[in-house]
């Protein structure tokens, strides 16, 4: 959280607490009733001690943080909407209000009720903000723990809140393509609030049925029980059965324990007693999860420490709900299907790594972390046929299957070129490349570095290459120090421009590493790119003398950027040793 500097050092809650000063300990501990201070922004800057043993938390814990998303809840114990927070539009609208029986929670997860009164409130100097006052009977708290053991059992839902709830569930669930991410989300959005317990059975694309998740409702919030998740028996086609119904996209259903103790029909009936022998469930409703053309599975919500038993009347709230889950899942799997398809490609497109004799060479390819597909990044490393040996790194425009297909048409051709002209410079190949890309290749435009590695016969390996407007090469010398070779830089791949390539020749020394990188290791959207660039250099330089495969590997972690949505290539190559 960002507060603005006071100009007097110190943390936020410092800043707040002189702000408030001598108000706290006049004013609010003259106060029986539990107080909060909130600022214009619904921070808390001030809590009295009142409120400190009620909430079970300390003023350090307090202060600070928004009221609202730390604090008030619906009937339900989830976090109340803030379009549905009158305490919240008050203070924003600088007005008096007050709410009856409305909950907020503890520190410890529990969730008290209490009434409220909120007034507009200057503290510090000239510094507006609200009072707001917790008080009445109802302060005495009351755990959402279930209903066996007299805790307090969430109330019947209405029109608003269902309203609500289905407007939330296709929020958290269209806000993700990652299908496990998907079935938490929605175990998450059905219990407490409409059940103690949710079961999610997928069926996979080849027609198996997965018990993917389930979720309990327990004293300490939400857990996953995995001891039942797993595989299941296949659908028995026949069955009338309710679990086996839903997963053939038949209408929703209830079931208790007494729907499973007859002769079971099929190995899910056998599985569905165990499940409520196990479980305790004394009520569930199971609805289908459908997709756009198939059944993608069903959610079963069960009921064991509520006693209200799910009816009829509930199951066309738990439809819509299973309804938007399954657009949500289609595209999550469809999603997972394409970037499966584009990584698959890609990786299959790129080279084995030639022997070098003496020379270790490493490369690692990392797709994007959030496309739909991968992109056009390649690294490539081939024998000529003089024995040099061709390296180069590239980078092909886009972020989908057309991308890795430009790349794969691009890499091809400039290893035909390549062989073609053993002993041309790279800048030569490197044109007639870009001559090809404009009337040949399916790829706009694209940047790449191409090298000609040699030992020459006073055993130095020397670097010829050229740079076609892509990242500069990185040489990390053995003592530590590294630099970037900028010697060789012309334009982009497919630009339409003719002008003439440079070509550099660089020595390099013994036991030096060569490094040849896509910019998705160095670009962020937050920073510049000569920021990415002297971070690469220094934690290139210390690790100079780790192992090659570390050397990658730590590059990698250390130094991508987190938000980075770009794959990243990566070539590198070390020298042998001088008595080599």
């Amino acid at each position: 959280m960002d507060v603005a500097d006071n100009g007097t050092g110190g943390s936020p809650e410092d800043s707040y607490q002189r702000d408030f000063g001598a108000l706290r300990g006049s004013f609010m501990e003259d106060l029986a009733a539990a107080a909060l201070v909130i600022d214009d922004d619904g921070l808390i800057v001030a809590a009295n001690d009142a409120v400190q043993i009620l909430l079970g938390s300390t003023r350090d814990e307090l202060v600070g943080e928004d009221a609202h998303d730390l604090l008030h809840r619906d009937d339900h114990g989830q976090a109340m909407p803030r379009t549905r927070c009158r305490l919240r539009k008050a203070l924003l609208t600088g007005s008096t209000d007050h709410g009856d029986a409305e909950s907020f929670a503890r520190k410890d997860g529990t969730v008290l009720q209490s009434s409220w009164l909120v007034t507009p409130f200057t503290y510090g100097v000239e510094k507006a903000g609200a009072l707001v006052v917790l008080y009445g009977p109802e302060q005495e708290h009351h755990h959402h723990k279930g209903g066996k053991n007299g805790d307090r059992v969430p109330g019947p839902l209405t029109e608003l809140d269902r309203l609500a709830l289905l407007a939330e569930t296709t929020t958290q669930l269209t806000s993700t393509l990652d299908v496990g991410e998907a079935l938490h989300r929605l175990a998450a959005l059905t219990v407490p609030r409409l059940a103690d317990w949710a079961v999610i059975d997928l069926v996979t694309d080849q027609g198996e049925v997965r018990r993917a998740l389930v979720m309990e409702r327990t004293d300490n919030g939400l857990e996953e029980r995995d001891e039942l998740q797993g595989p299941m028996p296949p659908v028995f086609e026949s069955s009338p059965m309710p679990l086996s119904r839903a997963l053939r996209g038949a209408a929703s259903s209830l079931a208790t324990p007494a729907t499973y103790q007859g002769p079971p029909d099929s190995g899910i009936a056998v599985e569905q007693r165990r499940l409520f022998l196990t479980t305790g469930m004394h009520s569930a409703a199971i609805a289908p999860i459908r997709g756009l053309r198939d059944t993608l599975g069903a959610l079963t919500l069960g009921r064991s420490r509520r006693p209200d038993a799910f009816t009829v009347a509930d199951l066309p709230l738990l439809e819509d709900i299973t309804r938007r889950a399954g657009l949500a899942l289609d595209n999550a799997r469809l999603y997972e299907r394409q970037r499966k398809v584009a990584e698959t490609m890609q990786r299959h497109l790129l080279p084995q790594l030639p022997t070098v004799p003496g020379v270790e060479m490493r490369a690692r390819y990392v797709p994007a972390p959030d496309a739909s597909a991968v992109g056009g990044d390649w690294y490539d490393a081939f024998t000529l046929a003089d024995g040099a040996h061709a390296l180069a790194v590239g980078d092909v425009v886009g972020h989908d299957l057309d991308a890795a297909a430009g790349m794969a048409q691009v890499r091809n051709m400039l290893r035909a070129f390549a062989w073609s002209q053993a002993e041309a410079a790279p800048s030569s190949v490197v044109t007639q490349l870009d001559e090809a890309i404009r009337h040949i290749v399916e790829a706009s435009m694209a940047t790449m570095v191409l090298g000609r590695l040699v030992r020459g016969d006073d055993t130095v390996w020397r670097l010829h290459w050229t740079n076609a407007g892509h990242p500069p090469p990185l040489l990390v010398h053995r003592d530590g120090q590294a630099h970037f070779l900028n010697d060789a830089h012309g334009l982009l791949l497919g630009t339409g421009v003719t002008r003439v390539r440079p070509d550099a020749v660089t020595v390099l020394p013994p036991e030096s590493t060569l490094l040849l990188y896509t910019d998705g290791l160095v670009e962020s959207p937050h920073r510049t790119i000569d920021h990415g660039l002297d971070r690469l250099r220094r934690y290139a330089a210390s690790l100079a003398r780790r192992p090659l495969d570390s050397f990658c590997d730590s590059l990698l972690q250390q130094v991508r950027p987190g938000d980075n949505d770009d794959d990243v290539a990566m070539l590198a190559l070390r020298t042998p040793a001088a008595d080599a």
